[in-house]
């Protein structure tokens, strides 16, 4: 199992600015790098304070300029965001300028704010996901492409350049539900999925779906996301915990909830589940606590972990806590060490 780090995208406070929120996850990036992460994670999502980053392939640049190694991994690009005919050449370009380390990992949007404020209606997200992907597939594939669905109707067209990847960059699929999951397994697709706070039973039933469905043997990836914090005491864990609560509380209110926004940030709404609860179905402790759950985690057939502390600690304490991964976590499950 390798690691991943879900760059910090959460802007609690607007009035830090922009250029403190990107130098951070910056900073978080370098580090992964230079410290054996297998990849960085960087999401996209507009108009909300949350997983903040409207130009996840102008950042995947950005981080390749200043890393070696780490694989840059969009988490997640909505694209019935996007119109598949221009954004399949911004996808050619990001591979060619970060020298083939780009995993393109796509979904079909989950906050129904986002979505619908900036003209895609819910309930059209999944159609149109599914024809933007079979499409983006025969553009950064193939040459002279010509389509005729239901959302994109065009003469042949050929994406220039062409990807430096080939025969095309890798493409990751977001889903959740085990029957998607399994699909996209079916179809050879790496997978990313994540259980967010729920339980264990929910994960194994993901992860199941995946090795089921794959068709393509140690080819196909699975990656779960999953809030990881390695908290220095017990004192340190209760007060990641309690970020990650409040946190959950305003993620909650976009994906799924009703959207309650002003100003561009999101409203903290009430909790069903405890913190209590949470903290059962998160990786959030000290580093003992940290690797007995991953040790579970180790048996289940999971390629590489996306390790999200992404709940608004302070930066200083963020680098804390990946420096004590690096040191007290991954030496344990990740082959990048024993090599």
């Amino acid at each position: 199992m390798e690691f991943n780090h879900f760059l910090s995208s959460y802007y609690p406070d607007p009035s830090i600015g922009g250029k403190k929120l990107y130098d951070d996850m910056l900073e978080q990036a370098i580090f992964a790098d230079q410290a054996g992460y297998a990849g960085v994670s960087i999401p996209e999502h507009h108009v909300v304070n949350i997983l903040l980053n409207p130009a996840p392939l102008t950042f995947a640049v950005k981080v390749a300029d200043h890393t070696k190694n780490v694989n840059i991994v969009t988490s997640i690009v909505a694209l019935p965001l996007h119109d598949m005919r221009s954004y399949a050449g911004e996808v050619a370009m990001a591979d060619i300028l970060t020298e083939g380390r780009l995993v393109l990992g796509v979904g079909k949007g989950a906050f129904g704010y986002e979505m619908e404020r900036l003209g895609v209606p819910m309930d059209e997200t999944q159609e149109r996901f599914m024809e933007s992907l079979e499409v983006l597939n025969l553009l950064l594939s193939q040459e002279e492409v010509g389509y005729d669905g239901k959302y994109y109707q065009f003469d042949p067209i050929t994406i220039m350049p062409r990807p430096y990847t080939k025969p095309m960059p890798r493409l990751m699929v977001a889903v959740m539900a085990p029957e998607k999951i399994y699909n996209a397994a079916k179809q050879g697709y790496h997978v990313q999925t994540t259980a967010l706070a729920g339980d264990h039973k929910m994960m194994v039933d993901q992860l199941q779906a995946f090795h089921e469905g794959k068709i393509d043997g140690d080819r196909q990836k699975l990656f779960l996301l999953r809030a990881c914090y390695v908290a220095k005491d017990k004192e340190d864990t209760r007060r990641a915990l309690e970020f990650c609560y409040n946190y959950f509380k305003r993620f909650d209110n976009a994906f799924g909830g009703p959207g309650i926004v002003k100003d561009g940030c999101l409203k903290a709404l009430p909790r069903k589940q405890s913190i209590e609860e949470l903290a059962e179905n998160v990786l959030i402790g000290t580093s003992d606590e940290v690797n007995e759950k991953l040790r579970v985690y180790a048996n289940l057939g999971i390629d590489e972990l996306i390790c999200n502390l992404n709940f608004g600690l302070p930066q200083k304490e963020a680098m804390a806590a990946m420096e004590r991964m690096v040191k007290d976590v991954m030496p344990n499950f990740s082959q990048m060490y024993r090599n």
